[in-house]
């Protein structure tokens, strides 16, 4: 490939952060829209936060385990530090069951030290409804994970249920969140923002926000928290334009046809799948992922000239989109705020942070877009300040069990 079919102007980027922005709009008002928007009925405390719980994080591949303690608003403490790690990959395996997974989840908390009975924050990454008792109702699966016996049923209560068989110091309840919305109530801990804003950009892409409860049309009118509503995007859903014949070819070999178009032109699960698509007939791995994809432009001397170019432009187009549909939220969070001039961006995942070491890393493309684009969207006075927090997905879920 000689051209570049990735590349993407500035106009180009306006008019996909725009897009991004009218239909987070729809998504504010209406059910079943392409960028959900699905409100979180967790009011998050933001002090005086007290108290133990223990977390557990369902990534794409990963899963952790730890008990996150809060005292008198010093920082908290993660037993055991970054939390106890299993790779969960055979989730995505056919005909693995509810029960296999709830086994899988169970298994590594015998070896958390626990002295008392405390709630558990449960980190879900997967699209879900959240509920008003603060579980969460599983939309449809993701990232290649396929248990159809759990779609359209609580995902919180029934695990709560097969932990508390095994466990004699119970747990006393069970809040959901998303990924996303773990690591905007972590961005909490610093309270001198205007608003707030969860990046995830790894396995997979998504987004989360707090937003006024007027502006959200379908919020449940039973709800009774305070404050502004944590919405989670999904925005890995949204179909942005000046996508490429690559990417629609990526789409139709997938599990997923027409959905997670972002996600699928994004994110770390699907960067290689693109590469293979522009080279149909040459040899790559089976699993061959964003960390190989910037493995050949790190290498460049040990790989050939053309898969090092178009690696980096696969690379670059990523950041850009990622760019792109921030750019899209800010628009909507000073739409609703014009008083709105700092915002703490909290980014989690692998592919955010990786490195180029022959040109600009992912997070110095992102950012760069994204101040050009807030000009051209007549933004420049907002601020979007870019934070890497450790462990965010264990502190936010900690703060929603303990909210």
């Amino acid at each position: 490939m000689k051209k570049n079919i990735f590349e993407l102007k500035t106009q180009e980027l306006k008019e996909i952060a725009n897009a991004l922005q009218e239909k987070v709009e729809i998504g504010l008002a209406k059910e079943g829209t392409e960028v959900r928007c699905i409100p979180t009925y967790i009011a998050p405390k933001t002090d005086s936060i007290n108290g133990s719980a223990t977390v557990l994080d369902l990534g794409g591949t990963n899963y952790r385990v730890a008990v996150v303690d809060f005292k008198n608003g010093e920082t908290p403490t993660i037993h055991p530090e970054n939390g106890w790690k299993k790779d969960l990959s055979v989730m995505k395996t056919p005909k693995f069951s509810e029960k296999d997974l709830f086994k899988e989840q169970g298994d590594p908390i015998a070896a958390i030290r626990r002295d008392e009975e405390m709630p558990i924050g449960y980190c879900f990454s997967y699209p879900a409804k959240s509920l008003l008792d603060g579980d969460a109702e599983l939309l449809h699966w993701t990232k290649g994970v396929d248990i159809e016996e759990m779609v359209s049923k609580p995902v919180g209560k029934p695990l709560m249920e097969y932990l508390n068989k095994d466990n004699k110091i119970k747990f006393t309840g069970i809040k959901v969140i998303n990924d996303t919305v773990a690591s905007l109530f972590a961005g909490l801990t610093e309270t001198n923002y205007d608003a707030y804003i969860g990046l995830i950009v790894g396995t997979g892409t998504n987004m989360a926000t707090f937003i006024k409860p007027e502006k959200i049309k379908k919020l449940n009118p039973d709800y009774k928290g305070e404050g502004l509503v944590p919405v989670n995007l999904e925005s890995g859903n949204f179909n942005p334009p000046y996508l490429t014949p690559i990417d629609d070819y990526v789409d139709l070999r997938s599990d997923s046809r027409g959905k997670q178009r972002f996600e699928k032109a994004v994110s770390g699960m699907y960067l290689g799948e693109i590469m293979k698509a522009v080279f149909p007939g040459d040899e790559f791995e089976e699993r061959f992922d964003a960390q190989k994809l910037t493995n050949i432009m790190n290498y460049p001397d040990i790989h050939k000239e053309k898969y090092v170019d178009v690696a980096a432009w696969i690379y670059q187009r990523s950041a850009q989109l990622v760019a792109a549909s921030i750019a899209g939220l800010v628009s909507v969070i000073v739409k609703h705020d014009p008083s709105v001039k700092k915002v703490r961006l909290i980014a989690e995942g692998s592919l955010f942070w990786s490195e180029y070491k022959k040109g600009k890393d992912y997070k110095d493309i992102v950012m760069k877009e994204l101040q050009d684009l807030l000009e051209e969207l007549s933004l420049g006075d907002v601020y979007v300040h870019l934070d890497k927090m450790e462990n965010a997905n264990l502190i936010g879920s900690a703060i929603a069990a303990l909210s």
